[in-house]
């Protein structure tokens, strides 16, 4: 009997997929990855270019283009289909089209016997995360989204640029809804273990207003990359690889995904960006950080705009 290996299906071969495809083989992550996309031309193009490459790749990775029927064996679907975001429109806005495409998607995968974990990177992303859990019938723990990885990645970024440290020793996150309503968690932002308030004492020059304007920054940073080039993917794939290896080898890690709410942060029937244990089996727990008053506000506003969002589209479903 053969060992079994780990398989990687890409639903959709897009900016998003094609970019985390070309990722997961620069770094050996699977060793059979399988591209899907209505556009059977595109994703079997993309095949054949990956395959080139494997020559130059740190491991074997048997690469092909295929159909729903490859999901059967798959241990991670990840969900990169849908419709775009356009310059102007917010995440938002795409929920409607989106949600409808994700049902025949599913369907189709779920027909086919899958009985791994999804991963959902289609924006907006905490509502299709749910939408994915409510179609596929999967246990919640095994359907997570991209959530706030990027902005907290992001976030970080800009935070080690602001005070010159290494991104990789600052230790921040942004939670809530993936877009306008996101928050930073200010109360537990540090860089190596020291306190972002102590920092800033030791600056010579420093305005609160830098801080407040780096968050926006950060929230707005899909807008503006939308307008310079009309898509964002590098980063939202090199944040969906480390959720994939994190996952394939039951790394325990802690990632600011879109998970399912059971009463943690007081909050119920959500799927939406929070700190979450994830391994192996998908996610392992929740990580419900102590928030200030101001914090646990604009969490519940952000909680409130996705449900009332929700709402009428699951209604029509």
């Amino acid at each position: 009997m053969l060992n079994r290996v780990n398989r990687v299906a890409v639903i959709g071969t897009g900016f998003v997929g094609s970019s985390y495809s070309f990722a997961l083989l620069n770094q050996g992550i699977t060793e059979e990855l399988v591209l899907i996309d209505l556009n059977k031309e595109k994703a079997e193009g993309d095949a054949m270019d990956l395959n080139h490459g494997l020559p130059f790749a740190p491991s074997r990775t048997k690469i092909w283009f295929g159909s729903y029927e490859d999901c059967r064996e798959a241990d991670i679907v990840v969900i990169t289909a849908g419709a775009n975001q356009k310059p102007g429109e917010t995440r938002l806005d795409l929920v409607e089209k989106n949600t409808k495409i994700f049902k025949g998607i599913v369907k189709e995968i779920m027909e086919n016997g899958f009985d791994g974990i999804f991963i959902v990177a289609t924006n907006p992303v905490d509502i299709l995360t749910y939408a994915v859990w409510k179609f596929s019938g999967l246990p919640k723990e095994r359907v997570i989204g991209s959530g706030t990885i990027l902005d907290t990645a992001r976030f970080r970024y800009l935070l080690g640029e602001y005070f010159d440290v290494d991104t990789r020793n600052v230790h921040a996150y942004i939670i809530g809804e993936h877009g306008d309503t996101e928050l930073p968690v200010w109360s537990h932002a540090n860089i190596a273990g020291t306190s972002i308030d102590k920092w800033t004492k030791n600056m010579d020059s420093f305005s609160p207003l830098d801080l407040d304007q780096l968050f926006l920054n950060v929230r707005d940073a899909a807008y503006h990359i939308i307008e310079r080039k009309g898509a964002t993917f590098y980063g939202i794939a090199m944040g969906l690889i480390r959720l994939t290896k994190a996952i394939l080898q039951n790394e325990n890690s802690v990632l600011t995904v879109s998970t399912y709410l059971n009463g943690e942060y007081g909050q119920e029937d959500i799927f939406i960006g929070v700190p979450a244990v994830v391994n192996r089996n998908g996610i392992k727990e929740v990580v419900e950080l102590d928030l200030n008053e101001d914090e646990l506000m604009k969490f519940k506003k952000s909680v409130q705009v996705l449900k009332s969002t929700m709402e009428p589209v699951f209604k029509n479903l």
